[in-house]
């Protein structure tokens, strides 16, 4: 999951050498951590959070396979 996060990520922002993904578990969640560059948060968020909304959906349906609710935090 953190690899299909870190490759949208990428995709959408100027720098995508800024971009850090980190994975953690916490019982039965896999809780997801992404931080970009300061000026590239708009991108990743998006109007009215669509894209953030878009990335969460993605990385749930790629975890129906897994058993464990995954979690996409976007941190500053």
């Amino acid at each position: 999951m953190r690899e299909l996060v870190e490759i949208i990520a990428k995709a959408l922002v100027d720098s995508p050498e800024e971009v850090v993904v980190t994975e953690r578990e916490d019982g039965n969640a896999l809780i997801i951590e992404l931080k970009v560059a300061k000026n590239d948060m708009g991108k990743v968020i998006g109007k009215q959070g669509r894209i953030a909304k878009a990335i969460r959906s993605v990385v749930k349906a790629a975890s129906t396979k897994e058993d464990k609710k995954v979690i996409v935090d976007i941190l500053q």
